[in-house]
């Protein structure tokens, strides 16, 4: 198998995990999404470290520490990042896994607005006309939900931040997500020191199945997470871009065809118009693509013609 293609499997592996989650983060309960956010951000630490330390990686946390800039960021992407994961847990354990599957549909459409806002990026007709559909999108969904789809919203604003601060730390994903992990586990450890002093822990009172899957909430965390950044050293980003649709799809069809939750017809209308946004936007993606390798090519072939000729002697 080339690696190209086991990108692509590395690629559909990681997503496909990542669109299971539902079931899996329903499995956790009756334990409140704060407990289970918190064993997560642990188990992550303790699961992520052992991986380090068996690959004796751990030369990073120096310059880490020494770079108060660098930790600054790491900080903040941990703060988005935890708000990301306690929103998506509410929105799973609180029967809105639907709403959840609509943030990771018009996150690629906040990362574009951020680019516009943050980065001065200049975007192209269709990019602003997919904008534009996911923006009626959301207004269909405003009145059919009887107010702003919060959780979605809150989902894609945080994810779309969070990945803006990670391209600009570019850490390597094992190295960024201890370091994450571990910032959130001060409060992690403080919250679950008070609940279980306060008697509303869950986390051992349950059953032995219960407290298995919350000590393997690190490794669930972890191991997509590994997958993708495989997947994402072998895979154009095209199609890594085409692959992030998955874990949506998987998600929605867990709300529906699983859990039971509603469609209405206003709700499948603002799902299509998120779907000819997000159409509309991949279109112009591979669009582009292709004119830019065409243009590097091109540029690359002036190049070789050209230096043959700046060989010859002057007439």
């Amino acid at each position: 198998m080339g690696e190209e293609r086991r990108g692509y499997l590395y690629g559909l592996t990681a997503y496909a995990l990542w669109g299971f989650f539902p079931i899996y983060f329903k499995l956790l309960a009756p334990s409140p999404p704060l407990e289970i956010l918190a064993h997560r951000v642990i188990w992550s630490v303790v699961f992520v470290s052992l991986v380090l330390l068996a690959l004796r990686n751990v030369h990073f946390l120096g310059r880490i520490v020494r770079d108060r800039r660098l930790l600054g960021g790491i900080t903040l992407a941990a703060v988005l990042i935890g708000v990301n994961w306690a929103t998506y847990i509410y929105g799973v354990n609180s029967s809105r896994v639907v709403e959840t599957a609509l943030g990771y549909f018009i996150t690629p459409l906040v990362v574009v607005l951020l680019g516009v806002t943050v980065q001065r990026e200049r975007l192209r007709l269709w990019q602003w006309i997919a904008i534009g559909f996911g923006a009626l999108a959301v207004a269909v969904l405003t009145v059919d939900y009887g107010h702003l789809p919060y959780i979605a919203l809150a989902l894609a604003a945080s994810f779309g931040s969070y990945s803006l601060i990670k391209k600009r730390l570019a850490l390597p994903p094992a190295e960024g997500l201890f370091i994450e992990s571990a910032v959130l586990a001060l409060p992690a450890l403080g919250y679950l020191g008070w609940l279980n002093a306060t008697g509303g822990a869950e986390f051992g009172h349950v059953s032995v199945w219960h407290t298995v899957l919350m000590l393997l909430s690190g490794v669930a965390t972890a191991v997509p997470l590994m997958l993708f950044a495989a997947a994402a050293n072998r895979v154009p980003l095209v199609g890594i871009g085409i692959l992030q649709y998955v874990a949506p799809i998987l998600q929605l069809a867990c709300g529906v065809l699983l859990f039971h939750e509603p469609m209405p017809p206003a709700r499948l209308a603002g799902f299509a118009l998120v779907w000819v946004a997000l159409i509309i936007f991949t279109v112009d993606g591979l669009r582009g693509a292709r004119a830019a390798a065409k243009g590097r090519t091109a540029a690359a072939a002036a190049a070789a013609t050209a230096e043959p000729a700046a060989a010859l002697p002057p007439r």
